[in-house]
């Protein structure tokens, strides 16, 4: 039985693919002067920030990080939106009796910014970002220390993400796993990972609780 959905955040409820492409883009570009393709950049989608850029330059990590963070959250709020659905179907959910969730790798106050902006922060019970745990996705413990605040069992919770990352985190977590197919991402290449559900729009989650 559900009792809990947690989500991943970015890709998920909030569509911040063009703000995230977009920061990547001019911090290697500036750093390194280099001209990244989108689909470089979307392959890295689900990891913490620091991971992605180590790819492209170890020595030059912590600069490009201060870079990325300062341009992301200037244009923050200007190239962001909720995703289609996302308020209602968390509201629905809410009706129902579950608990509502977000865990992600982004940092926290970021995360925050990003959900009281669409007035989705009220309605979590949960926040899981970066700080919160030392290991990230794919590892389980970003969804293990979610269940641990809200008192569930992991197998009694849903969780909905964009990439194959969620998938694995999930899945790791005995939880059950559901992929949106809006994702950016190779498609094909994550439902490899076998989620339990794949869903075209979010408010298709009201039919699977």
């Amino acid at each position: 039985m559900i009792k809990a959905v947690l989500f991943d955040l970015d890709g998920t409820i909030l569509d911040t693919n063009q703000l995230i492409i977009t920061s990547y883009k001019y911090t290697i570009k500036k750093h390194l002067d280099r001209d990244l393709e989108d689909a470089e950049i979307v392959k890295y989608f689900g990891e913490p920030l620091r991971l992605t850029l180590e790819r492209y330059d170890k020595e030059k990590v912590e600069e490009m990080y201060q870079t990325y963070v300062k341009y992301n959250e200037e244009n923050h709020d200007s190239m962001i939106k909720a995703m289609d659905y996302a308020k209602e179907t968390l509201e629905e959910i809410k009706r129902r009796g579950l608990k509502i969730g977000t865990v992600t790798s982004k940092r926290k106050h970021m995360a925050e910014r990003g959900l009281k902006y669409f007035d989705l922060y009220d309605m979590m019970d949960v926040i899981i970002a970066m700080e919160d745990t030392t290991i990230h996705k794919p590892n389980a413990e970003p969804i293990l220390e979610a269940c641990r605040r809200i008192d569930v069992s992991p197998n009694e919770v849903l969780f909905v993400g964009d990439s194959h990352y969620d998938i694995q985190c999930g899945k790791n977590a005995g939880s059950k796993t559901c992929l949106v197919k809006y994702t950016l991402l190779d498609f094909n290449e994550i439902i490899k990972y076998e989620p339990d559900y794949i869903i075209d729009s979010l408010k298709d989650l009201v039919e699977i609780i």
